[in-house]
């Protein structure tokens, strides 16, 4: 219908822009597929923390309670999520899965859900993250059946682990938190990739992150000379969780996998291992194949966008990494890069 907004996804990047489409008086839904606001992080890993302190990990409008210094846990911040979207009144939808998007002959959007419900919107704010589907390499493929493979996705906790040596692939921050926890049970391997440079937690008895914000660090845009560096360095605050300490903890530390066989894993050191189980944690990969308008994405599937708008008149998109700076891929920047949004929708209204 005319006039009415459809926001897709009702984690953070989706309810703030959710709040401040309410601040401005518009007409618009929030539908996510999960039947709880929320659900998108309690499926992860039982022992996830988020990046950032409470401070630095709010909504706007509404403090995350608690230890300002310290960081929630993965129930913590979806039961906040939760206690956001009603203590704002947003409007959403639960257990409704966006299956197709496309625009209609009038220039509008037409949503299929996976009931075959249509709904009609004017404009379309995509809120779906970055963090979709877990990258598993080709590689996977050579373990044998005797090998358990997990990704960041399926992995909950050691307790779902058979006896048996553990491999970890790829050391962001969710591949070191697992190779910790996953020690304590079993033999654990952690392959890296490039060599990382990581933040100290605190400076001078400051987050890193407040010293980060205070230098403007973090509202560079991704094309400036600083935004560059942190996109090549990809670094993150060290929690306890530098290779000499990982390495003190009895984790061995190998170069990048390089091939499999069976229960062999195979290094680019040469050397090998015999393991019971790999958990992946490379990455994630956008899904955007439910977007049947082939102008607002590249030869490659992925979304085009200069700053969250997309080249198709109605398109936009909240929550994508380097959206606008290093904070839109952190909460953050999801209040900020929402409000951009929305203030851009009004002005196009309004032109």
């Amino acid at each position: 219908m005319a006039g009415q907004v459809l926001v897709i996804g009702a984690g953070q990047a989706g309810l703030a822009a959710g709040y401040y489409l309410k601040i401005a008086g518009l007409s618009f839904t929030i539908v996510d597929r999960d039947k709880r606001v929320g659900d998108s992080w309690r499926a992860r890993y039982d022992s996830l923390t988020l990046f950032t302190p409470r401070q630095f990990s709010a909504l706007p409008g509404l403090d995350l309670p608690g230890n300002r210094e310290l960081y929630a846990s993965r129930d913590e911040f979806a039961d906040y999520l939760e206690r956001y979207a009603h203590d704002f009144g947003l409007p959403v939808q639960p257990s409704r899965n966006v299956v197709c998007v496309r625009k209609t002959g009038n220039d509008a959007f037409e949503a299929e859900l996976d009931d075959g419900t249509r709904l009609f919107a004017s404009e379309v704010i995509v809120a779906t993250g970055a963090f979709q589907r877990a990258i598993v390499p080709a590689t996977a493929t050579k373990f044998g059946h005797e090998v358990l493979q997990l990704t960041t996705e399926t992995y909950r906790n050691a307790m779902q682990l058979p006896d048996g040596t553990v491999l970890v692939v790829g050391d962001g921050a969710s591949g070191r938190d697992i190779a910790v926890e996953t020690r304590r049970l079993q033999p654990v391997i952690l392959a890296a990739g490039k060599s990382r440079r990581l933040f100290p937690e605190r400076l001078l008895g400051k987050s890193i992150w407040w010293w980060l914000n205070l230098a403007g660090v973090l509202s560079a845009s991704a094309g400036s000379w600083i935004g560059n560096k942190l996109k090549q360095s990809d670094a993150f605050p060290d929690r306890d969780r530098s290779i000499d300490s990982l390495k003190k903890r009895g984790i061995r530390i190998v170069p990048r996998l390089i091939e499999a066989a069976g229960t062999e894993a195979r290094f680019a050191d040469r050397t090998s291992a015999t393991i019971r189980t790999a958990i992946w944690a490379i990455g994630y990969r956008d899904d955007s194949d439910w977007v049947d308008i082939p102008e607002a994405k590249g030869v490659d599937g992925a979304f085009l966008h200069s700053s969250g708008i997309s080249p198709v008149e109605g398109l936009y998109y909240v929550g994508r990494p380097w959206q606008r700076n290093r904070a839109s891929a952190l909460i953050m920047g999801a209040g900020p890069d929402a409000d951009f949004i929305v203030d851009t929708l009004l002005s196009r209204r309004s032109a």
